[in-house]
């Protein structure tokens, strides 16, 4: 466990590699609702190219405890509160580990990543993210519209209340829940096992409140100049058959991002990309080599005194 500066617990897992023989060092985050679990096989992946890698959970979700009313829905007064823990666990962590130093995300992870780098919470020599957050597929709508009826929603009710059905059973997974995710049924089925022998890793919606800071984290990431101040080469492994993120606003990004760099999938390829087919998955995994060998290529080893 990590202690947050609140005092907070966040669980975090190592694979420690000894300084002098370490390509660098990569820290990854999921998505929401997601668990390290789901990853185990890109970071180890990773450890095995030479990287020192860190991986944690979000505070609220897996095993960092929760924040809202109940075990299962995803509640955060607002995403301040990851941009901070971030911020902290990056500066302890890049003191404590080897360079160059990578960051890495999926899905709402990659958008908290992306959001500390443009605002300086965090200096990566190079970022990694997978489908990232940067809009929500859904009503084709920009999100000063859709924030404000977010908003509304909090209003009228309980905040903390889950903003979409989960299944017609209670803790069941919704029938097309696979559909959104992988082509790969042995990889759910892996998330699935994990749901069944770790059940405190198991979360369900959003709540309104999440819906609603999530539109105006967007709106604050898209701000004018911002994404253009950011320096740093920043890839982005995406899908245009997301059915979960917007594609369109990855590729906005991506254009406004000086050194902004898309490995870009079609229909053969779901959300979860690092977790699809292995010719997709290898695909990514390649792309990601590729990019780090080239932003953050090996030092040369010095000569012997």
């Amino acid at each position: 466990m990590w202690t947050a500066p609140d005092g907070h617990e966040v669980r975090r897992i190592d694979w420690p590699i000894e300084d002098d023989t370490a390509r660098g060092s990569i820290l990854f985050f999921p998505g929401r609702g997601d668990h390290y679990e789901k990853y185990l096989e890109t970071l180890e992946e990773w450890h095995r190219a030479g990287w020192r890698v860190t991986a944690a959970d979000w505070r609220g979700q897996a095993g960092s405890g929760r924040l809202g009313g109940d075990a299962t829905t995803g509640h955060v007064e607002d995403f301040q509160i990851w941009l901070d823990d971030l911020a902290a666990f990056w500066r302890a962590w890049k003191t404590a580990t080897p360079g160059p130093h990578v960051l890495a995300a999926h899905s709402m992870g990659g958008h908290i990543v992306l959001r500390a780098a443009v605002e300086h919470l965090v200096d990566p020599d190079a970022v990694v993210l997978s489908a990232p957050m940067l809009g929500m597929a859904g009503p084709p709508l920009p999100p000063s519209i859709l924030q404000p009826i977010a908003k509304l929603m909090t209003l009228i009710g309980d905040p903390a209340r889950p903003a979409w059905k989960w299944s017609e059973k209670p803790g069941e997974m919704p029938t097309r829940r696979r559909d959104l995710l992988t082509h790969d049924d042995d990889r759910y089925e892996d998330e699935l096992w994990w749901r069944e022998h770790r059940p405190e890793l198991v979360m369900g919606p959003g709540s309104w409140r999440w819906v609603e800071r999530a539109y105006a984290s967007t709106i604050a990431l898209f701000e004018h100049g911002r994404l253009e101040r950011l320096a740093v080469p920043v890839l982005i492994v995406a899908t245009s058959d997301d059915k979960l993120v917007s594609h369109a606003a990855i590729k906005r990004a991506i254009a406004r991002l000086p050194k902004g760099e898309l490995a870009e999938f079609g229909p053969e390829a779901r959300h979860e990309i690092l977790r699809e087919t292995d010719s997709v998955r290898g695909r990514a995994m390649d792309a990601i080599g590729e990019f780090l060998d080239r932003v953050v290529p090996v030092s040369a080893p010095q000569p012997a005194q």
